[in-house]
């Protein structure tokens, strides 16, 4: 059972979202708020498998519960739900290390989204991960060699930047779910970074 809390300004939209998310019997609600503040005290209370969370609330925006969060509790898996694709919005979200961005007009996409988050994946929607690429800061070419970087571990940082699960990345070098983990500790490990989402931000900033 997935357990999910979820935080939006607008009441309605936090109860339908939870009868559209308990009609699913793998999808349970352990609680609901309405601003930042809540986010944090619900999460520091039922520790949530994904937390839901609206960005332009009263008090304290999901943004800034987001960065709070995340501070405290790296593994926080945040999912971003909004009707807003600002593009500030969006590279502070990635920045922060939030597991998904996506626009609340996209109602179909938000369980199948949860579970992927749930599952380990970082989900975008289709209309924000193309933007990705030129929203964030272009560096000169980078030389993974020089942080020892191979072939093999250079094609793991690209299917985990295209939003793959370990699983789905062994099916695609045909190497085990236990190969790919080990391969992708190495990695954050020699580019200092603490997880699979700093991972895709870090290519598409060298991409």
């Amino acid at each position: 059972m997935i357990n999910v809390a979820i935080v939006d300004d607008d009441i309605l939209v936090a109860a339908a979202l939870k009868t559209i998310l308990e009609a699913d019997e793998t999808i349970t609600v352990s609680g609901t708020g309405s601003d930042g503040r809540e986010a944090v005290r619900i999460y520091q209370k039922f520790h949530p498998d994904v937390l839901l969370m609206d960005i332009r609330m009263k008090d304290m925006n999901g943004l800034d519960a987001s960065e709070q969060l995340l501070a405290v509790y790296p593994d926080a898996k945040i999912l971003l739900l909004t009707t807003f694709s600002d593009d500030e919005y969006i590279v502070k979200a990635l920045k922060f290390g939030v597991k998904g961005y996506l626009l609340k007009q996209d109602y179909g996409s938000i369980i199948p989204a949860i579970k992927a988050v749930y599952t380990g994946q970082t989900v975008f929607g289709n209309e924000i991960i193309s933007r990705i690429p030129d929203l964030l800061e272009h560096k000169d070419a980078f030389l993974y060699k020089d942080f020892e970087i191979g072939e093999r571990e250079y094609n793991i940082i690209t299917l985990v930047a295209e939003g793959l699960s370990n699983r789905e990345i062994a099916g695609e070098l045909h190497l085990s779910e236990g190969t790919v983990r080990n391969y992708l500790s190495g990695i954050l490990d020699k580019l200092n970074l603490r997880n699979r989402t700093q991972l895709a931000i870090f290519y598409y900033r060298h991409f």
